[in-house]
């Protein structure tokens, strides 16, 4: 089925619309266009009476029969009838009545109905013994009407044309731009990405060539981020590989020395878990994207669960020559929710602030139970995070991006990680700076793993 373009379905509107005003105009016109023209016929007829009836006084007088003569040619001319009765005998339409009312000094102006049609009736008294009358075919008044609605059709059919052209031309005007923006997002679709559109026609049209406009930017940086993205995991998977590679091939060759096989196979070992350490993260990341990660809830102590990761952070921290706080509640802290996922945001956590801090400063972990639920949190005592960054610090690859050459990063994997699954666990994500001069990341997570997110306090 073939579909009217939108140019040409708003230029039929707005001709329908125009005729529609039209027809209306035209049929509220008519009985006023036809009632004026008739009062204005009758309004002649009047004036002409008391023409005549002065012509007859002078006429009855002796001093313009030949007047009054010349009058009958010129008004029958128009179709005027002049009666002249002295006493009585009046022809019809003219009545008795008529003459009675002129003669008692009145005057007669009134539409008759005969045998031929309607009838315009004039009186007036021209003496004490003779009155005239002036008798019209009220067609006379049907062709000023005519003359009149032609006029005023021709003036509508004018107003029509005029319309359809200015509905064509406006309809043009506001289809242009959506045209533009459909072609712009079939460029965005074929992958273009430098399509800019300059904002026109009416408001709602140029917010959809903004709107476009806007999304370009989102697509070429959102791209830009994946890119980035994974070359950096590109290379974290590489430096693992490449030194698993060299020792093998070592081993392979029988070159490491019979002593040093037991050290070298535990740096290939080392190597191998951080491979997959990150293979895993990237797996779940993936995961949690499609919503396919089971959780398994059970009811958890987090006070417990952040004492056993304390442990080996603090253990982590003091190789690294970084300063390890722990603050846990005096009491437990019990939630519905997965430990292991949890465990899981902490050692991302962590492992993200251990990166940044340089030795001698503070790394903290903290576990504190909030109305409704729990809050974790890791505070450092690094760069910390501008009010920029704290928008972006749990999407994949962002801060990365950012401050890559400039201080030590990761591949962003981490945070994007912890970002997803404390959505996963019904919890959020938060960032901001902590007290210890550095950045501040942790997540809430409700009583139930069921209860949905709670809103993070940021007051510390």
């Amino acid at each position: 089925m073939t579909r009217r373009s939108l140019t040409a379905q708003l230029a039929l509107v707005a001709a329908l619309v125009a005729a529609i005003a039209v027809l209306v105009t035209g049929l509220v016109s008519y009985p006023l266009v036809a009632h004026a023209s008739e009062n204005q016929a009758r309004d002649q007829l009047a004036t002409q009476a008391d023409i005549v009836s002065d012509v007859v006084a002078r006429a009855e007088s002796g001093q313009g029969a030949a007047g009054l003569a010349r009058l009958r040619t010129v008004l029958a001319a128009e179709g005027i009838t002049v009666q002249v009765v002295r006493r009585r005998g009046p022809q019809p339409p003219v009545t008795e009545a008529d003459l009675a009312v002129t003669q008692s000094g009145g005057t007669v102006s009134d539409v008759r109905s005969t045998s031929a049609g309607r009838v315009f009736v004039e009186g007036r008294q021209a003496s004490s013994t003779t009155s005239a009358f002036l008798v019209q075919d009220a067609s006379v008044a049907g062709s000023q009407t005519g003359l009149a609605l032609r006029r005023l059709a021709l003036a509508l059919l004018v107003g029509l044309v005029v319309a359809v052209v200015v509905g064509a031309l406006a309809a043009r005007r506001v289809v242009r731009p959506l045209r533009d923006a459909a072609l712009a997002a079939e460029r965005m679709a074929t992958g273009a990405r430098d399509v800019a559109l300059v904002p026109e026609g009416p408001a709602e049209v140029a917010s959809v060539s903004q709107s476009l406009n806007r999304l370009s930017d989102a697509l070429a940086t959102s791209e830009g981020r994946q890119r980035d993205f994974l070359l950096s995991v590109s290379h974290e998977l590489r430096t693992p590989l490449t030194g698993i590679t060299g020792y093998a091939e070592a081993l392979a060759d029988g070159i490491v020395p019979p002593a040093d096989v037991a050290a070298t196979g535990a740096t290939v070992l080392a190597e191998s878990h951080r491979l997959e350490r990150l293979v895993a993260d990237l797996l779940d990341l993936s995961r949690l994207g499609a919503a396919d990660v089971r959780l398994a809830p059970v009811d958890v102590d987090l006070t417990a669960l952040g004492a056993d990761a304390g442990q080996v952070w603090a253990a982590r921290c003091q190789r690294e020559g970084v300063l390890f706080g722990l603050e846990l509640p005096a009491g437990p802290v019990v939630v519905r929710t997965d430990p292991l996922r949890v465990r899981q945001i902490v050692d991302n956590l962590a492992e993200n602030a251990l990166r940044v801090t340089p030795a001698g400063r503070p790394l903290v972990l903290a576990v504190r139970a909030e109305p409704g639920g729990a809050r974790i949190e890791v505070r450092d005592g690094g760069p910390g995070l501008t009010p920029d960054d704290v928008r972006v610090a749990f999407e994949p690859a962002a801060l990365h991006e950012r401050y890559r050459g400039v201080r030590q990063v990761g591949t962003g994997v981490g945070l994007a990680l912890v970002g997803r699954l404390a959505t996963r666990l019904g919890g959020r994500a938060f960032a901001g700076s902590s007290p210890e001069g550095g950045a501040l990341l942790g997540v809430t997570l409700p009583r139930d793993l069921g209860a949905g997110p709670s809103a993070p306090t940021l007051g510390a």
